[in-house]
């Protein structure tokens, strides 16, 4: 291939449709077009070679890039049979099941689909089906949590705790009913540690009593809160969750699209807390980006309730997804699993991440501008405040800012995006789960140098 990428640069600005992108700067400058990918760096149109903080701008690419086993077991598998649909079985879709099955104690059934938005429908699909196989149509409802996202189709955004993400895309589904976030940094409640765990979800409890609890089928909410504010929960926060769903007969769906994968240190975020859910939803890391996989886990019970009755037309899940059907994707997750455990990923993943918190921290004590740092493992975040007793956020323009002078340096690292109204102030950080400690410290010297530019 010629080194002159001119002609690949002229054909995005025609016809490429960028995600999450205002295209009118486009007109007189032109788009960053990513070339290619070795471990923790990628490389542009330009020749420059960046340090990606975010694993592929959206917490992907966990194993790094340049994988080639991963790549030739996609091949191996696409030429042996690249895909057959989900109403029969494929070698590395029952393979990966098995493998994915004994790293998620309590769970049992396995159902392929090919996004994370997807995934979590599915969940959906399953809790209404359920409402009326069970309840008389009656336990409909899916409560959501504020500043949580699930994904970008209609029925996810419904479930979509960031307002700004919403606007102009609806109405919405109904029976979707939001509750409260448990962030304490910026607190509903009085309170500190513990007793703010404890009182954030007491008013999950309060929600279901006020829209009664016969109508409730299911709750979910991410392990941590991923783009709404990297927003780790509070002591006691879990324990209490876990008890009003069990109370009130409500399905617990944990939404480890983000956090799954080893992103926080575990297999899946919820594991750190001892959540038992009745579905997760995984999709981003379970192949690092290699191939489109995501999957919805469940447990056997709720397996067992699409099944019980054979007589009945409409007693199994009737869904299809077609690419849930590729083999690329499993075969993929296979290798990327293989990486994670013989290079000791999770506990790399735990050690840089201290690193990483340590850091931002120490960075806090200089730059004033920095609010609050908190994270699990490799998934960390700083919240920007112009005024640190009253919190008040720094604006996109000073966010924006921020971002581009990292990548002056080299570093590409991510900021919230049009999420929350006014509080899109939190720096994102997710390299991948190989990253080195003289990687984290060029990083966050980056973030250094990039606070000082823009804010002295």
């Amino acid at each position: 291939m010629s080194n002159d990428l001119s002609h690949v640069v002229s054909a995005d600005k025609a016809h490429v449709w960028h995600h999450l992108t205002q295209h009118k700067p486009y007109e007189v400058g032109e788009p960053r077009i990513i070339v290619e990918g070795q471990g923790i760096h990628v490389w542009d149109q330009h020749g420059t070679r960046f340090l990606d903080a975010v694993s592929g701008a959206v917490w992907t690419v966990n194993v790094g890039y340049g994988r080639t086993e991963i790549g030739d077991a996609i091949r191996d598998a696409v030429v042996k049979l690249n895909y057959f649909a989900g109403s029969a079985g494929t070698i590395p879709g029952a393979l990966f099941a098995e493998r994915l099955i004994e790293k998620m104690p309590g769970m049992s059934r396995v159902y392929y689909c090919n996004s994370g938005s997807e995934a979590n429908e599915k969940a959906f699909k399953m809790v209404r089906q359920i409402a009326h196989k069970k309840y008389g149509g009656k336990k409909t409802k899916i409560l959501y949590r504020d500043r949580d996202y699930h994904g970008g189709t209609m029925a996810t955004m419904s479930a979509g705790g960031q307002d700004q993400r919403n606007e102009q895309y609806g109405p919405m589904a109904p029976d979707f009913i939001r509750v409260p976030h448990c962030m304490e940094y910026r607190a509903q409640w009085d309170l500190t540690g513990e007793a703010y765990g404890k009182r954030a979800a007491a008013a999950i409890e309060e929600v279901i009593l006020r829209e009664g609890p016969e109508t409730v089928g299911a709750l979910c909410l991410e392990p941590v809160t991923a783009g709404g504010g990297v927003i780790t929960p509070p002591e006691g926060y879990w324990d209490a969750v876990q008890a009003i769903c069990k109370k009130y007969d409500i399905l617990l769906h944990i939404d480890e699209v983000v956090c799954g994968i080893g992103r926080t240190g575990e297999w899946f975020g919820y594991q750190h807390y001892g959540i038992k859910p009745d579905f997760v939803t995984m999709a981003k890391g379970l192949a690092s980006g290699y191939a489109a996989i995501a999957c919805c886990v469940t447990t056997e019970e709720v397996f067992e309730m699409f099944k019980d009755d054979p007589a009945d037309i409409l007693n199994h899940f009737r869904d299809i997804s077609t690419f849930g059907g590729c083999t690329a994707g499993p075969a993929a997750a296979l290798v990327n699993m293989d990486i994670i455990e013989r290079e000791g990923l999770l506990e790399n993943t735990t050690k840089m991440g201290a690193r990483l918190i340590a850091n931002l921290n120490a960075l806090m004590e200089k730059h004033a501008v920095i609010g609050d740092v908190r994270g699990k493992g490799l998934f960390c975040g700083a919240e920007l405040v112009s005024d640190r007793a009253a919190k008040t956020p720094v604006t996109e323009a000073q966010m924006g800012a921020v971002v581009a002078e990292c990548a002056k340096q080299g570093v590409i690292i991510g900021a919230s995006n049009r999420s929350v109204p006014g509080l899109n102030n939190v720096l994102c950080f997710a390299p991948a789960l190989i990253i080195t400690a003289d990687q984290i410290d060029e990083l966050t010297a980056a973030v250094d140098s990039a606070l000082t530019r823009v804010f002295g």
